[in-house]
């Protein structure tokens, strides 16, 4: 079972790490990381959704190279094993299944997010349940990280504009903190580079809701 809304637990990691799925309950078909394409805006805190698809990549030994859909896209197949109930003996018969995966970077900028979004799930043919946005997320401690099957964009603009494109919220998503400091103004302080002492809590976060990923596809 998958907790919705929730900081995850060592014990919760070892569960969901362990856990074999019969069936693709989840369908993930297409992971987009939010953030800005400059240069400048490299190991920025608003970046955190391109680190994470970029580090997902490279587990996967692929490059998300290819120009398409206003992103920067790459994809890989998973196999996994299916329980299959046999309709005329009745006995449980295990098969392997095989989906692609689409993994994409917005080249839009962040507040213009949506526009590629919908662009990707219309050429890939993906309905709005089989996306799992991966963003930043200031109301979450540093080191943190939260899944959820669907939910308000609440204050992130990358994620109201998706909303606002697909006029729904019934999408997945992964937010993963970055926390925030009260002298710094919001919009100033996601376009900071990631400060030393929160860089590795940071890569931890987005190395554990990884691997709470691969679980899930």
């Amino acid at each position: 079972m998958i907790i919705s809304e929730t900081k995850i637990s060592i014990l919760e990691e070892i569960f969901y790490k362990n856990k074999k799925l019969s069936n693709y309950n989840n369908n993930i078909k297409l992971i987009v990381g939010l953030g800005n394409p400059e240069k400048k805006y490299d190991e920025t805190y608003h970046n955190i959704g391109f680190m994470f698809v970029d580090n997902l990549a490279k587990k996967q030994n692929i490059k998300i190279n290819k120009k398409e859909c206003k992103s920067l896209i790459g994809e890989f197949s998973i196999t996994k094993e299916q329980s299959v109930v046999d309709s005329h003996t009745g006995k449980i018969e295990t098969k392997s299944a095989t989906k692609k995966i689409i993994i994409a970077k917005p080249q839009t900028y962040m507040n213009l997010s949506g526009e590629a979004v919908v662009l990707l799930m219309k050429k890939y043919k993906i309905k709005e349940d089989e996306i799992l946005i991966v963003l930043d997320d200031i109301d979450l401690d540093i080191g943190t990280y939260r899944y959820r099957e669907r939910g308000s964009a609440g204050t992130h603009n990358g994620l109201r504009n998706i909303v606002k494109m697909l006029k729904s919220e019934n999408f997945k998503r992964i937010r993963i903190g970055i926390g925030k400091d009260e002298k710094i103004d919001i919009a100033n302080y996601v376009l900071l580079k990631i400060s030393h002492e929160n860089k590795e809590k940071i890569n931890e976060a987005i190395e554990r809701s990884i691997d709470h990923l691969m679980t899930l596809l």
